[in-house]
This record gives structure tokens, C-alpha cells and sequence, in this order.
């Protein structure tokens, strides 16, 4: 099966406040919950097409909400990112975030009964690991017994120790005055840090700026960043932030998780991941790990060391991105699955998720069904999974001048937010445009087409391209094949009709064992029949709307 992963921001999903204030507190604009994912709800993401989803944010981070009254430490706002807080900034690994419980006393219940829930919808659950950093002011009250924090024992009079969880700046106090002048109301905000902790982008200073991850401090893995030769590794004996992080893997998959989904884990050595995900797989052998791993030239290295899948973002994700938006020719397309053709099936495909620019911001496409010729190409291309975000389907813009992240084509993590569109989408469906409703149902077919058709679930694929380079500026063309059925996929990226006349080489013929005879075809999308002639090195003629798709389904 095709795994397709829908990506929810939890705090935001199930908010239907209207409200919707800039810069707005909890108490202004409300909050989504654990409990707004019951099974109607998830019973409809997955008739979407999804296989997994993806619960952003639900272990406890930095905010400036009080919850002091329920024994939950209060957060310094100058160390906190919007009024919400960064979900990447973690306050207590073994906690859930008391935002998204409805009693926040028994938020770990509503947790536990939130993945029943997914896995009776017939979801599995994947959640955030972030490893590499945590909030400045971390600090468990949740953690089991016998568990140390993170720092408590650290000797901080050393830069570097392989005991120690953090990094340190030889007795220099932590320096914010960069961020202090950023917010209005900085002069009257102080936080006391002494000495500094390195910062979580890798910043060894002790005057971290405003655009560094100044909310989080770097953990240490044992490698010492600032040594005579630049960088050391220290991995024996095993440092103990490798022990303290396995265990919160433990804990967590204990609770019925099915993927991790591991933040930045590039920065974070490849040899703690293989020390760990063994450790973690001798107990749940079929949980998965899912890096977010930038540099193709390490894709390997984590692949090896344990990551069933990794980010497809710098190949796949930017290239069909500009081709969406006019800046690189469809025809490249076929450069980026080459490049990982080896290790095809451990790459994630996207088009959006909390970090990118949504598809129908005035920052990408400008309009969700100009991105649909390049949502087909991503989930039919290959047998590897598929992410959307949650609003994709419904066109969202991300437009909103929400807080803390301004206008900027994302959808905020850092604020109290409701998301009209996804309020729409799934509990006023009334209120839904025509043109919602139009994306939503050539999504949901697309979706569901990659695991109801054997050719796309696990069928072979050729690309059409080489001999095609008379339609690569702006269509793209390739086959899948399973059993005694095979499809023709012609994705139109122009704003004008496509008339193509899409050559099948007779390498494909043979490859694929295709009889070279008359068909009679169906367009799965619009189910109009195509008859033509299936011929080595002979074209097919096949007209496509602008921005669409034709999925023609052939049987032998």
C-alpha cells in the first residue's frame, strides 16, 4: 500500500472560533482540541485517500498561555515565539500540550483515546520527535519515574562533555538584546540565563539574533563543534543524551504510535539514529521513522541508519514547485526521480506542509487547481509516500495576517488561529465555494486512485520524457503497469488547453510487455473514453485542459 500522509496542525484544525485576532491570546481565539478529531471527522480524512495522519504539535512546547493552576510552569514570553509558541520548541517531552485537551488534567487520557480513535477510523498516527533542540526554559513534570531531565547533571563550567545534554559558552550570560529590540514591549521583559546554552540552529554564541532559533538550546550528541579541528565526534562511551532521547522514543511508541516524524534529524549524527531506531525496532518492529533531511548527499546515511522515509524537498518538492509556477520546464521532472532512483521508495513526496508556502498564496501559485497537475504527478509517479496538508485539499491561501509569522503564503504555527477554509472542509460544508468543493473531489480521487489501482500502488513506472521533448516546457508524461493493466498519465502544467501527441517508445512496449494493438481507453478523472492505437515509437494523441491531467487506464 501507498502511504499517504495527511498532515494536521493539531491546535488549529478543529478551531472554529471566527474571531480571529492578530497577535491573539488563547482566551481571543480559541483553540482546536484532541477531542474535535472524533470519528466522523477522522472517518472523512481518511475517504480522503490518507493512510496515516500527522499530529503537529501535541507534545508540550513553549507558550505564554498560564496553566500554573494545573502544575505546568509558566513560560518567560521572551523565550516564546508568538503567543501560542513554537510546537519545535518542547517544554516537557513526556507531556501533551494542555492547549489541546478539553481537561487538561487528563490530557495524556485524551491522547491515548485520540490514537484508538485514529486506528478504529483505520489511520495510523504519526507524531513530531524533535532532537535536536528544546525550549530554553524545558522542564518535565510528566517524566516516569526513575527519569533524569535533560541538563539536571550537567557540568556547566565545560563547553563540551559527552555527560553533558547541552552546549555551554564558558560563564557568559545569554544575551537577547537583539530580541528584546524586535518586540515592543522588550525593555520591560527579562530572562536571566547563566551561563548561555548554545542555540538550536547550531549558533555556539552567546548572543543569539533574532532570526536564530533564540527559543531553543542545542542538545548535544557528542560531537564537539568547537574544538582545535572544528568538529569531533565523541560516540564511546555513548553520550547520554543518546539514552535520554531513546527512552523518549520508548515512551512514545508505547502509547501506540505508528511513525515518528523526526525534526531536522540531519542535525542530529547519523550514529545515534542507527544506535536508536534499533533499539526502538527490537521492541516495535513495524514503526516507522520519517527524516527531515535536507542534503541529498546524506540521504543514504540516514536511509542506512534506520529512516524508512526522508524529505524529497531540494529534488522533488522545488523542481515540480517551479514548474507550477512557470520557472523550469515539466521535462525536469525526470532529473529529480533520477537522482534518488536508487532509494526511490524512501523518499516523501509534498507539495505543502507547515513549513512551506501554500499552493494558492500570492507567494506560489496564486490558485490550488494550478497546483493539481503537479499533485498527480507526485502521488501517481512512484510507489514511495505521498503528504498533504491539511486545507491543500480545499485551496487554502495561507494569506492571513495571523501574529507572530505576518502574511507570508504559510499557515502560522506560532499563533491562535483559526483556519476558515479547513472550518469549512469539515464542519460547515454548507458554507463551502464551488471551487472547494471542485479541488476537494479531484483530490480525493487522486488519493484514493493511488492504492484502488494496482498499476499506481505497485506497478512498474517508465518515464515518457526521452522521447518526448517537443511537449516537456509545460506536460509531462509517463506510464505505470501492473498485471494485465497499465495507464498513460499526460499532467498539463499551462493555462492553456494541451493538444499532445505523446510518443510511446518501443522500449516501454517491451519493457512493460504491452501488446502493440487498438485500445479503447478510460480518462479516470473524467471518464471519457480515448481510442487509439498502441504502437512503438508511435504517438498517442491526447488533449488536456489547463492546469489538469488526463489518467488514462488501458486494459490488455
Amino acid at each position: 500500500m501507498k502511504p499517504i500522509i495527511y498532515q494536521v496542525f493539531t491546535r488549529l484544525f478543529g478551531n472554529r472560533s471566527t474571531a480571529r485576532v492578530a497577535n491573539g491570546s488563547y482566551a481571543d481565539n480559541g483553540c482546536g482540541k484532541l477531542n474535535d478529531f472524533d470519528l466522523k471527522t477522522l472517518r472523512r480524512i481518511k475517504a480522503l485517500g490518507a493512510t496515516h495522519i500527522w499530529f503537529t504539535g501535541v507534545i508540550r512546547h513553549a507558550s505564554e498561555t498560564d496553566y500554573s493552576a494545573y502544575g505546568i510552569p509558566c513560560q518567560n514570553p521572551l523565550v516564546v515565539k508568538g503567543r501560542a509558541g513554537s510546537p519545535y520548541a518542547i517544554t516537557d517531552y513526556y507531556d501533551i500540550d494542555p492547549d489541546l485537551a478539553v481537561d487538561v488534567p487528563n490530557r495524556m487520557k485524551e491522547f491515548e483515546e485520540l490514537v484508538k480513535r485514529c486506528h478504529k477510523a483505520g489511520l495510523k498516527v504519526v507524531i513530531d520527535f524533535v532532537p535536536n533542540h528544546v525550549a530554553r526554559q524545558y522542564q518535565s513534570v510528566a517524566k516516569p519515574k526513575g527519569i533524569t531531565d535533560l541538563g539536571e547533571g550537567d557540568d556547566t563550567t565545560m563547553h563540551f562533555s559527552t555527560k553533558n545534554n547541552f552546549y555551554y559558552c564558558w560563564g557568559q550570560p545569554l544575551d537577547l538584546s537583539d530580541i528584546k529590540a524586535a518586540r515592543p514591549d522588550g525593555e520591560q521583559l527579562d530572562y536571566q540565563e547563566q551561563p548561555a546554552r548554545a542555540t538550536g540552529n547550531d549558533q555556539f554564541s552567546a548572543r543569539p539574533g533574532r532570526n536564530d532559533w533564540y527559543e531553543t538550546v542545542k542538545l548535544n550528541y557528542g560531537i564537539d563543534y568547537c574544538d582545535a579541528g572544528g568538529r569531533s565526534e565523541h560516540f564511546s562511551p555513548i553520550p547520554d543524551t543518546w539514552n535520554k532521547m531513546t527512552s523518549i522514543l520508548l515512551f512514545w511508541a508505547a502509547k501506540g504510535i505508528d511513525a515518528f516524524r523526526c525534526d531536522m534529524a540531519e542535525m542530529v549524527p547519523a550514529a545515534f539514529w542507527a544506535w536508536a531506531t534499533d533499539k526502538v525496532r527490537f521492541t516495535y518492529p513495524e514503526l516507522k521513522f520519517i527524516g527531515e533531511v535536507y542534503d541529498p548527499a546524506q540521504y543514504r546515511n540516514y536511509i542506512g541508519a534506520g529512516f524508512d522515509w526522508l524529505y524529497d524537498k531540494v529534488g522533488m518538492y522545488d523542481c515540480v514547485r517551479d514548474v507550477i509556477c512557470g520557472n523550469r520546464r515539466a521535462g525536469d521532472i525526470s532529473y529529480k526521480w533520477q537522482e534518488t532512483d536508487d532509494i526511490r521508495g524512501n523518499m516523501l513526496y509534498f507539495l505543502e506542509n507547515h513549513d512551506e508556502q501554500r499552493i494558492a498564496s500570492d507567494f506560489f501559485a496564486g490558485n490550488g487547481m494550478r497546483g493539481v497537475p503537479g499533485m498527480v504527478v507526485s502521488v501517481l509517479l512512484q510507489q514511495n509516500p505521498f503528504m498533504l496538508y491539511a486545507g491543500q485539499e480545499f485551496g487554502e491561501r495561507g494569506m492571513d495576517t495571523e501574529g507572530f509569522s505576518g502574511k507570508d503564503g504559510r499557515t502560522t504555527i506560532f499563533d491562535y488561529w483559526s483556519v476558515e477554509s479547513i472550518r469549512r472542509g469539515y464542519f460547515d460544508r454548507r458554507a463551502m465555494s464551488s471551487d472547494e468543493k471542485q479541488l476537494e473531489a479531484i483530490y480525493k480521487y487522486v488519493l484514493n486512485l493511488a492504492n484502488a489501482e494496482k498499476a499506481f500502488a505497485e506497478g512498474d513506472f517508465f518515464d515518457l520524457m526521452y522521447m518526448n521533448h517537443h511537449i516537456a516546457a509545460k506536460q509531462y508524461a509517463f506510464l505505470r503497469k501492473a498485471g494485465n493493466e497499465f495507464m498513460l498519465v499526460v499532467a498539463n502544467f499551462s493555462d492553456s488547453p494541451a493538444c499532445c501527441d505523446v510518443v510511446i517508445p518501443q522500449h516501454a512496449i517491451d519493457f512493460m510487455q504491452i501488446p502493440e494493438k487498438e485500445y479503447t481507453a478510460v480518462d479516470l478523472l473524467s471518464n471519457e473514453p480515448l481510442q487509439t492505437a498502441i504502437h512503438g515509437d508511435q504517438p498517442v494523441s491526447v488533449s488536456v485542459a489547463p492546469y489538469g491531467a488526463r489518467i488514462y487506464k488501458f486494459v490488455i
